[in-house]
């Protein structure tokens, strides 16, 4: 065996309701008075928080809300955020959304707790300071943020960037299956496939594949390929909420340690210039990704058609080939779009995509397969 390390949040509550008893919950854990709730003015406006606001008000937090984080977070939306929060003299950061609000709330514990510039803090461990306390609650399935020591930050027109650090990790995460239930179908279909996602790629990750990542991706895969479609049918039904939950959050803590690859590195591109969704990009280029890498990963993949395949046969290649159309499956039952086409991608940008798609070397190192220029190329333009 290879030698490895393995990091994680150190403390995760899974309990549905526990945002009514979020006050007492932090009470627990913290003395501080004075708390930074980061999230988006949907949720915010929602009312889904006020119950949440209301137990923190019982047990005398004193709470400021930044709700101007947006999908795809820019630079200056960051640092605007930062300045509200130091003017508020927040003491704890809260994170509450999806994976924006999420790492938005990264960076204020990061900014607050420390000096250090955020430009200098792009890249793989490059994070010099301390930060505030960071407690983690998310209301999709998908991301994985509340586990993971990554933030990506929008750096440019159609550039993102990444802060890379085991600082990053929080210090509780929250999963609470009722802030889920209101997510529409096709957000729900396109998180919970980003989810699949990253537990595939941190099965089949080139360097740092170990035996715990591998045990948190199956289970992973497990859970959400049993109840991403109940949950499609049914967003009320809080035991598939729960079990999509849980799998995007063991799939996060999977490739926080065994880092993602060409379907991420393929979908950013996608994000970055055509605002599409993060979970959408990944399912459009998912299939076509997975056929380019056959080759090199077939035997993993095989295995991970025995876990969500139903009744797989034959060799390597057929459970392969099984877990592909699976995949192509996934989209089409959903509803979600399957094609570039579909969310405006011409086929003269599949050239400016790949080029961009080549400069996400931190992903793509970690690909089972080599990955050129016009491979990138020949993907974007089977999923135009």
């Amino acid at each position: 065996m290879n030698p490895f390390a393995f990091r994680t949040v150190a403390d995760i509550v899974v309990e549905t309701g526990a945002m009514e008893r979020l006050g007492p919950l932090l009470r627990e854990r913290y003395a501080q008075t004075r708390l930074c709730l980061v999230t988006d003015r949907h949720l915010h406006q929602s009312g889904l928080l006020n119950p949440a606001l209301a137990s923190l008000e019982t047990v005398g937090w004193q709470v400021s809300i930044i709700d101007d984080v947006v999908a795809d977070p820019p630079e200056h939306v960051v640092l605007a955020a930062a300045d509200r929060a130091r003017q508020a003299d927040a003491e704890v950061v809260v994170g509450v959304g999806g994976g924006s609000s999420m790492d938005v709330a990264k960076l204020l514990a990061l900014l607050l707790g420390s000096d250090q510039p955020l430009p200098d803090m792009y890249g793989i461990g490059n994070v010099r300071g301390p930060r505030l306390p960071l407690v983690q609650i998310p209301t999709t399935a998908g991301t994985g943020s509340e586990v993971t020591p990554i933030s990506i930050v929008t750096t440019g027109e159609t550039t993102k960037s990444g802060v890379v650090s085991p600082v990053l990790y929080a210090d509780l995460a929250i999963l609470d299956a009722q802030l889920t239930t209101g997510l529409p179908p096709k957000a729900t279909a396109a998180t919970g496939i980003d989810a699949m996602v990253h537990a595939i790629e941190a099965y089949t990750s080139k360097h740092l594949k170990n035996p715990i990542s591998d045990m948190l991706a199956v289970k992973a895969l497990q859970l959400l390929s049993a109840n991403l479609l109940p949950a499609c049918r049914n967003g009320q039904d809080l035991a598939a909420r729960e079990a999509m939950l849980l799998g995007a959050m063991l799939a996060g803590q999977s490739f926080a340690n065994a880092p993602v690859a060409a379907v991420h590195a393929l979908a950013y591109p996608i994000g970055g210039i055509f605002h599409v969704a993060h979970g959408l990009s990944n399912s459009l280029v998912l299939p076509h990704v997975l056929r380019f890498n056959a080759p090199a990963a077939s035997r993993l993949y095989a295995e991970l058609a025995d876990i969500i395949v139903p009744g797989p046969a034959g060799s390597d290649e057929a459970k392969t080939n099984a877990l592909i159309a699976y995949a192509d499956s996934l989209a089409q039952a959903t509803g979600i779009e399957t094609t570039l086409r579909q969310v405006g991608v011409q086929e003269h940008d599949l050239r400016h995509m790949a080029q961009e798609a080549m400069k996400q070397t931190r992903l793509l190192g970690n690909n089972p397969r080599d990955v050129t220029e016009e491979d990138a190329y020949g993907i974007y333009a089977a999923a135009f």
